[in-house]
């Protein structure tokens, strides 16, 4: 840090830079404030793309989005939500290694307990069900 920058967050600023604008608008009379506005804004969403593992065309026609999951991270429970949300129309099931895998160190909420949840889409354990390739 350079000593200007250090002298300026000393007395409260964020840089020298803003400690001499103030000095500026001080010095030509002007009223102002520091800081003193917060404004809220949302980040605009950054279009995504999901690759399910496998679409299934069922014996009656129906198609079907399975996903199969071993690891199941907060990043992809968090994507798989907003998926669900955006696509509706989709039947999207899971097929997880473990569904009793917490979903993380000390949790008590398991993969399957979390689809069930927060996506309210089934789930299988190891292998597709015949039933749902029945369908």
């Amino acid at each position: 840090m350079s000593a200007v920058r250090n002298r300026a967050v000393a007395k409260g600023w964020r840089s020298g830079f803003e400690e001499r604008v103030a000095e500026e608008l001080t010095v030509a009379g002007v009223a102002y404030s520091y800081e003193s506005l917060v404004l809220e804004y949302t980040m605009p969403a950054k279009a995504r793309k999901y690759t399910p593992d496998f679409v299934i065309t069922t014996a009656s026609g129906k198609v079907i989005v399975v996903e199969t999951k071993g690891l199941w991270t907060v990043a992809d429970r968090q994507k798989m939500v907003q998926v669900v949300q955006q696509n509706p129309d989709v039947d999207l099931r899971f097929v997880f290694q473990n569904p009793n895998n917490k979903i993380a160190k000390g949790s008590k909420t398991t993969y399957g307990i979390w689809c069930q949840k927060n996506l309210g889409v089934p789930y299988a354990v190891k292998s597709i069900p015949t039933e749902w390739l029945l369908e």
